[in-house]
């Protein structure tokens, strides 16, 4: 039989760890959020459908991002034991200037429709974290303000070209003479992508008070209250629109822009060139013959062409091919330091982090981001010791496998009758044993 004792006071003490109730509940909720996945939960709740559907929402079936969702869950990691691992370099130099971690915030538009700090917590975010801070053609925050915001941080402006070239060129303009030491020009918009979503909840700029919003709305006070009793809502390069997004984007972008263009744009920007959207090879390689500091293989975050390329599987192959070149940076589907650190393993210089950020700043605004940037930071860090590593350089191939579902029944055809060569991965890659 167990004997039991009442117990006493001095063996209760040591237990007895109490902590003082946080009053606050936003810090609250921010401190219970252990992922993004978590923050992402506290967004939805907390952002009226329309908006948070903008945030969330791909393009058509949403095929796209499912599937770089999944090829970053298809992964397996290959750890060294027995290293010291007591310190850790998370940081390292990205388009000749230092990054404290090796991924920024991505360009967002209509940024403070999500949530009213918009980009300006973001640039007060990344300006603390020691990462950059991408505005875009399409943000709410001019680009003068984003500079005050973040006056000794990396800021870059994200550039569409427009139809009307003057107008944009007087926008890129602007951001050199602003200080902004990266221009990010995005290519994979001739047109804008089927965001089926919008168009069902009828999202416009502005929102439209209509009964299902106002419905919608009712058990969100405090978003609507922000909105309606902040600055109205303006754009860092076009004047006020009373359509829908989609007509939006179509009106403004051109689906005329072809390479010479980009060395066009390039001759007049001072400094850092990076073109985003990247999909295959071969337009890896020529940008490389125009001089680009930077690609970022990417699918717009799956908002654009629906079954478009995995950019985590285009990684391997475009590194091997161009990465001794020009610096290959990734994002699309990125939700953890998981994925953070796998991509830099094979081979990324830098990755990019879109609806992860916007999640944090609708869960908690700027304390929001903080949260979303030191979750990830967290992981990065964490993932890197259990792997044996000291910090990114040592992060390699080796690391990594890629787990494949899809596998391509012929090689992929560029340019009418250029095939893009044959995958020579040092990832390996086994097929899905369930079909």
């Amino acid at each position: 039989m167990v004997q039991r004792r009442i117990p006493k006071i001095k063996d209760l003490a040591p237990l007895m760890k109490f902590k003082s109730p946080e009053r606050s509940a936003k810090k609250r909720r921010l401190a219970a959020a252990l992922t993004i996945a978590d923050l992402r939960a506290i967004a939805k709740k907390r952002t009226p459908k329309a908006a948070f559907d903008y945030t969330e929402g791909a393009a058509e079936a949403e095929i796209s991002l499912g599937r770089a969702r999944q090829a970053f869950e298809d992964i397996e990691f290959h750890p060294s034991i027995l290293r010291d691992v007591s310190t850790v370099s998370t940081g390292w130099d990205v388009l000749g200037a230092p990054v404290a971690q090796p991924f920024g915030i991505a360009p967002t538009g209509f940024t403070r429709m999500m949530q009213t700090e918009g980009e300006i917590a973001g640039a007060h975010s990344a300006a603390r974290a020691g990462i950059p801070f991408a505005l875009s053609t399409m943000g709410t925050t001019s680009i003068e303000d984003v500079k005050a915001a973040n006056p000794n941080g990396r800021n870059w402006f994200q550039l569409y070209m427009w139809k009307d070239r003057d107008r944009s060129m007087a926008l890129v303009d602007r951001a050199a003479k602003a200080g902004f030491d990266t221009l990010l020009v995005t290519v994979d918009v001739p047109v804008a992508g089927a965001r089926l979503r919008d168009k069902r909840n009828g999202f416009s700029i502005p929102p439209a008070l209509t009964l299902g919003t106002v419905v919608n709305a009712l058990p969100r006070p405090e978003w609507w209250i922000n909105f309606l009793t902040t600055e109205p809502l303006a754009f860092a390069s076009l004047d006020r629109w009373s359509g829908t997004v989609a007509d939006l984007l179509d009106t403004m972008f051109d689906p005329t822009v072809v390479f010479e263009d980009l060395a066009w744009i390039k001759a007049q920007w001072p400094g850092k060139v990076v073109v985003k959207g990247v999909q295959n090879l071969h337009d890896a390689k020529r940008l490389v013959d125009l001089g680009i500091d930077g690609i970022t293989l990417s699918n717009h975050g799956g908002r654009q062409l629906d079954r478009a390329p995995i950019p985590f599987r285009l990684l391997p192959q475009v590194v091997r091919e161009v990465g001794a070149h020009t610096e290959v940076h990734l994002d699309t589907g990125i939700m953890s330091g998981a994925d953070i650190v796998a991509s830099v393993a094979l081979g990324a210089r830098f990755t990019m982090i879109g609806r992860a950020y916007l999640y944090g700043l609708m869960a908690g605004g700027e304390a929001g981001v903080d949260r979303t940037i030191q979750i990830l930071s967290e992981q990065v860090s964490r993932t890197m010791r259990l792997l044996g590593v000291n910090s990114l350089e040592e992060l390699s191939p080796g690391h990594v496998t890629q787990l494949s579902r899809l596998m391509p029944v012929a090689a992929p055809m560029v340019a009418a009758a250029e095939a893009v060569p044959a995958r020579k991965s040092p990832v390996r890659l086994f097929p899905s044993t369930s079909g």
